[in-house]
């Protein structure tokens, strides 16, 4: 399966302009993107990858909140702030939008998704249909989400979603995910789930050893230290806790 480029996609590319980020921006000490001008997106599945710190959530977020939604997540239409925690980085970027405007999307994010949640509650008292995601666990609350919000032709912004589920959900969400990429939804994920980055025909950005560059599947850190534990857990075990 091969998700082809086209000029369909809802977000083609990132601009970023360091002039409207400010000098002392700590910013501008994220190796991955402080030389970065342009990042294109080639594919209707792009997942970012990388080390804790390497700028991935932090671009994933700037996107989102550019193209409209709410920092914390939720759809276009959420409208709350729990805690202010999003950088300037949105400020600074402008979306290259294709000429498709899907009229539905998502901003997933899971450290922040209780907040959305309570925020489902109140909004569903005004109409929709309630989803109830505090009365569910965590990762059934997730995979209740992409199974009710995710449609073909919409954008979807996902960081971490694997966070609350277990390798069975991830293989569920994968199928979800590959589902509405074949009708046309676009996607722009940020995981360490070696299930997740081994979607078929995804690309994959590594924003590893200071820039942000393709990656095969097989050569990503998560692939191969999970590889490496399950075929020598015995030996690394002994080596990393009688070192």
């Amino acid at each position: 399966m091969i998700f082809e480029e086209g000029s369909n996609l809802p977000i083609q590319g990132v601009n970023i302009s360091w002039d409207k980020i400010d000098e002392s921006s700590y910013l501008r000490g994220i190796e991955a993107i402080k030389d970065l001008e342009y990042l294109k997106f080639n594919k209707n599945i792009t997942i970012f990858v990388g080390e804790n710190g390497s700028g991935k959530s932090t671009m994933l977020e700037a996107i989102a909140v550019s193209y409209g939604f709410n920092p914390e997540g939720g759809t276009r239409n959420y409208n709350f702030s729990t805690y202010d925690s999003h950088s300037e980085l949105c400020d600074a970027i402008r979306l290259s939008r294709g000429y498709y405007k899907p009229k539905w999307g998502y901003f997933l994010r899971a450290e922040s998704f209780y907040n959305v949640a309570s925020a489902e509650e109140e909004y569903s008292k005004f109409g929709g249909i309630p989803q109830h995601f505090h009365e569910r666990s965590h990762g059934e609350s997730f995979l209740q989400l992409a199974q009710s919000s995710f449609r073909g032709k919409g954008i979807y912004l996902l960081d971490e979603p694997e966070a609350a589920l277990s390798p069975q959900r991830q293989l569920t969400l994968l199928i979800e995910i590959v589902n509405c990429a074949k009708d046309d939804a676009q996607f722009i994920m940020v995981t360490h789930s070696p299930i997740l980055l081994g979607i078929p025909g995804a690309e994959i950005l590594s924003f590893d050893e200071g820039q942000i560059h393709p990656i095969e599947y097989e050569d990503t850190d998560s692939y191969q230290i999970t590889k490496m534990f399950i075929e020598n857990r015995d030996q690394l075990l002994n080596r990393l806790l009688n070192d």
